[in-house]
């Protein structure tokens, strides 16, 4: 049986899209020509080497992306167009879209993007398995071997009712970590994620919750992105900031200002009997 699978919770239209790239590369005439226009850099050290053109929707909503160099791919979280977008980063085109996320949802007034509720999210891969979060609070498994038409596997619900977001995966593949963030209060999920398998067969291993004295219900506080350490072997996920630290400090963005510093949940995946750990940051 893999290691992972052994854990148990331990914690209580048509628009063009700029790729970037090093100033020394040089781009053709057409290509400088297209990258004229609101968002190109025109005058950093980063600049525009061409537009890629995304068939569907105009490209008014999307979340976080992801390179996959083995792959020579580049995933979007395209919410416009209701999945992840890839571009080939070898050639510079589009390849396709996966779809089957929730796509841009709108708020009561239907006035701007519900982005609590919009999906895809966070973005991750592994070879050829491609993991993202969506509006629904479900982790989307998607095989990137497979065609388009089949090619999202999984959707894994973690019990929230809204966006799973930030997330980070192992170097092996084989374990994977994602944020809950918009939740009251937020929450992780970790999960055995398929490593180099060519079937699907992810699950979710636990919820990972903060003790309520640290992530105070009702104070707006979140998690943010996690990373996972190779040399240390433990997931480290962002906390903006947490009570009491330093003490008195105000933790309720309902009350004022925030005066309190922040600090990094520590997840160690080989060692179910451990008991949270938190580094503070003054």
């Amino acid at each position: 049986m893999a290691r992972y699978s052994k854990l148990v919770a331990y914690f209580s239209g048509t628009v063009a899209t700029a790729l970037l790239g090093a100033a020394a590369l040089v781009p053709s005439s057409a290509a400088l020509a297209a990258c004229v226009g609101p968002g190109a850099p025109d005058n950093t050290q980063t600049k525009c080497v061409t537009a890629i053109t995304i068939p569907g929707n105009p490209l008014t909503s999307f979340d976080i992306s992801w390179v996959n160099p083995n792959r020579a791919e580049y995933y979007l979280a395209d919410r416009s167009n209701k999945g992840i977008t890839i571009i080939d980063t070898h050639n510079l085109k589009f390849k396709r879209t996966i779809g089957g996320f929730k796509g841009i949802v709108l708020n009561k007034t239907g006035t701007a993007v519900d982005n609590n509720h919009s999906g895809p999210d966070g973005v991750v891969s592994h070879g050829r398995w491609l993991y993202a979060g969506d509006g629904d609070s479900t982790l989307k498994v998607i095989d990137l071997n497979a065609p388009t038409a089949t090619a999202l596997k999984q959707s894994i619900s973690t019990g929230g009712s809204t966006r799973l977001d930030e997330m980070d995966i192992t170097t092996d593949g084989q374990l994977l970590i994602a944020a809950n963030n918009a939740e009251d209060p937020p929450f992780a999920t970790l999960f055995s994620a398929n490593g180099d398998a060519t079937v699907s067969n992810t699950f979710k291993i636990a919820k990972i919750t903060v003790d309520p004295t640290i992530i105070v219900p009702g104070f707006g506080q979140s998690i943010e992105q996690p990373a996972w350490d190779p040399k240390t072997q433990r997931f480290y996920t962002s906390i903006p900031w947490i009570a009491n630290n330093p003490p008195g400090c105000n933790a309720n963005s309902n009350t004022g200002p925030i005066t309190c510093d922040g600090g990094l949940l520590v997840t160690d995946p080989d060692n179910p009997s451990a008991t949270a750990q938190l580094a503070v940051f003054a």
